[in-house]
């Protein structure tokens, strides 16, 4: 009888120390997915997502700040993390594109590079789309350069645009209304209109030359801090 009450005894711990195990790896789980989850929660949107997604092939990571047809001028928070209404337009103009930027690069104003993403469908502020970039617009503000990169999704995100290579391929009317659009869109900010010039577009190689230098000079950036 003394053997079967200690054999019960020895049954009963090596079951309780299993469960305690299981408790244990459950929470390491439960503590590492959180872990994930608050790692994912907090990324930021500029530092640490890619600029490329396929850089032979010249797929780039979009950041969509202003969502097409919206007047809401959405921009990143490079401090908060987040997105914040910065205005709304002050004419009832709209955005024609979905208007973002591409993550780890730099322009001469000291934000990231723009892009002007030609869309069938409006987005959402922080979503990101694999594009290639097609041309560029040149513009200034403030006496700063401030290009605007023209891009379009990848076939396999939306073939609508896969026959759209270059400044040729585009259709006249949309040219005219983003080289509009970036002078008259300020029409009502009267401090900032007068400031505002659009200049002309380059090709797909201006564009790309652009994109590398911005990467470039958002290196030199982080080597400086």
């Amino acid at each position: 009888m003394l053997f079967i009450y200690l054999y019960i005894l020895y049954k009963k711990s090596i079951a309780n120390m299993t469960n305690n195990l299981h408790f244990s790896i459950k929470g390491l789980l439960y503590t590492y997915n959180n872990i994930l989850y608050i790692y994912e929660a907090i990324m930021h949107l500029i530092h640490d997502i890619p600029t490329f997604v396929n850089q032979k092939k010249w797929y780039i990571n979009v950041i969509v700040d202003v969502p097409k047809w919206s007047n809401n001028k959405y921009e990143y928070d490079h401090n908060l993390w987040c997105f914040r209404l910065d205005r709304v337009i002050h004419s009832s103009m709209y955005y024609p594109v979905d208007y973002g930027f591409i993550p780890q690069t730099l322009s001469l104003d000291w934000d990231p590079c723009d892009v002007c993403l030609l869309v069938t469908n409006p987005t959402f502020p922080g979503c990101i789309i694999k594009a290639r970039p097609i041309w560029i617009l040149y513009t200034s503000d403030n006496a700063w350069d401030d290009p605007k990169i023209i891009a379009v999704p990848t076939s396999d995100v939306d073939p609508r645009r896969d026959e759209v290579h270059d400044i040729d391929d585009l259709w006249h009317h949309m040219k005219e209304e983003l080289f509009t659009i970036f002078k008259q869109i300020k029409f009502l900010e009267h401090e900032k209109y007068d400031k505002v010039e659009v200049r002309w577009f380059g090709s797909v190689i201006e564009a790309q030359q652009e994109i590398i230098t911005s990467m470039k000079r958002y290196q030199e950036s982080l080597k400086s801090e």
